[in-house]
């Protein structure tokens, strides 16, 4: 009788882990991931072949993993999650017989790790719900019947070295191995790694309608949580707490999480750029600076905003503020397209270092560095520093920041009334033929609007929590 009801939870169990309902109804469609598989193909030089993996797992700590993030590019081009996975893309049709173009191997069903670590989509899932007609396990990797060394091209990007490997030899050390086995690949081919990046370079950095929605969700949602913790914040706020705010958010709107680390750094931690422990118990009477962006659907949004703890800019703190308002300010005014994209950092290092001299920080120019030590834009989308080609020109469709900055920490060789003043402000824009639009306008960006939005109360004001 034990045995039977053994049996019978395990049936159950197998039968919970194939099906999973409520899912969100507004992932990119197969129909996309195809077409962008398409659109790889068209760039991809004659008798070639493209090789792409699955992003290793992580360790968090002892035998527990960071949660998964596959790598963006095999999601572009497939949507799948899962690690120890590789796709293969012909330039070409492949086989004598039934004719394909590409190939992808996943992880082999397993309803025993499945009750462990979560669902797999295995061969019949990649099927049905990605689209793919030519599915294999990774284990038949080994044994598949291809001649790397027959094609003129071999297209794959830097393969990673710090993973780790379990006995199965079908996890993705083992996939890589039987590659360069089969591929002769002793050392990195620097012209299928340049190949590989163009090719991505040039697909990433102009987003489709299919994708546009996605951004102009994720950017929404950041916005909603950027104003919110403006109503909320107050001097004894911890800069943990402005986290959790953020993070709710997101998750409330469906986000997976967060694009990156969330920057929030009160005062002095304000000034260093990528401030990443979000510790201070009080932000006291500072600005918080809190850049922060949600990640829907694998896309990122990136967005900044400086706000007075208490309400109000104090004098220097304006001045300050108003001068990277400026500055980005200035930037809209080119983001068009055919504007080389080295013109936005170039013309918003012009009018911070003007504004400087003039406020008495610096003297010389070229010492604006100090202050500003970053560039002005990056390309936005399945990375937060998106792939994009940033020595070529705007042009429709693309997404970049425009992020201009002045941190000036404390003993700086300037006025100290200036010191431990950070400020950052950063929006997404969305290239246009001859404007651009800002997809976080949501957000207030003017100091007396960010004054106005501060003097309302937040539903998070009136949350009460035990005390501990």
């Amino acid at each position: 009788m034990k045995r039977l009801l053994l049996l019978f939870a395990f049936l159950i169990a197998i039968n919970q882990v194939q099906s999973q309902e409520n899912l969100p109804t507004d992932y990119l469609s197969k129909e996309f991931h195809k077409g962008r598989r398409e659109a790889f193909r068209a760039l991809m030089p004659a008798n070639s072949v493209a090789v792409i993996f699955s992003y290793p797992e992580r360790v968090f700590s002892k035998d527990v993993n960071y949660n998964y993030h596959q790598n963006p590019d095999l999601f572009y081009l497939t949507a799948y999650k899962e690690p120890d996975g590789v796709l293969l893309l012909f330039k070409e049709n492949q086989g004598s017989g039934e004719k394909y173009n590409e190939v992808l191997f996943v992880r082999e069903k397993n309803a025993n790790r499945e009750m462990w670590t979560g669902r797999r989509l295995g061969t019949d899932g990649a099927k049905s719900k990605l689209g793919f007609l030519t599915v294999y396990n990774g284990k038949d990797f080994k044994d598949f019947a291809i001649d790397f060394k027959k094609f003129d091209k071999i297209i794959y990007d830097k393969i990673p070295t710090d993973i780790g490997r379990d006995k199965s030899g079908f996890d993705l050390a083992g996939l890589l191995d039987t590659f360069k086995t089969k591929a002769g690949i002793t050392s990195e081919n620097e012209v299928s790694l340049e190949l590989f990046r163009t090719i991505t370079n040039s697909l990433r950095e102009i987003k489709t309608p299919e994708e546009m929605v996605l951004m102009r969700k994720t950017v929404k949602l950041s916005c909603v949580a950027h104003n919110e913790v403006m109503k909320a914040v107050g001097p004894d706020m911890s800069e943990n707490e402005a986290d959790g705010i953020h993070a709710y958010i997101h998750k409330h709107y469906g986000a997976e999480g967060e694009g990156y680390p969330p920057i929030i750094g009160a005062g002095a931690n304000g000034c260093i750029l990528h401030y990443g422990e979000n510790n201070a118990t009080k932000i006291d009477n500072q600005l918080l600076l809190m850049d922060v962006g949600s990640e829907y659907h694998g896309y990122s949004a990136d967005v900044t905003r400086t706000i007075p703890a208490n309400g109000k800019f104090t004098e220097e703190q304006k001045a300050i503020y108003q001068l990277v308002y400026d500055a980005q300010e200035e930037v809209f005014k080119i983001c068009k397209e055919g504007t080389p994209i080295q013109d936005l950092n170039k013309k918003s290092k012009e009018v911070i270092a003007a504004g400087l001299i003039k406020l008495g920080i610096i003297t010389d120019p070229a010492d604006v560095k100090i202050y500003y030590p970053h560039g002005c834009s990056h390309f936005l989308g399945l990375d937060v520093h998106d792939k994009g080609n940033y020595m070529g020109s705007l042009k429709e469709n693309m997404i970049l920041t425009v992020e201009p900055g002045i941190y000036i920490p404390a003993n700086s060789k300037c006025d100290k009334k200036w010191w431990n003043i950070g400020v950052r402000i950063e929006d997404d824009i969305l290239i246009k033929k001859d404007s651009y639009e800002n997809l976080s306008a949501e957000s207030p960006r003017k100091w007396d609007e960010i004054e106005k939005l501060a003097a309302q109360k937040s539903t998070f004001n009136e949350m009460k929590f035990p005390k501990i």
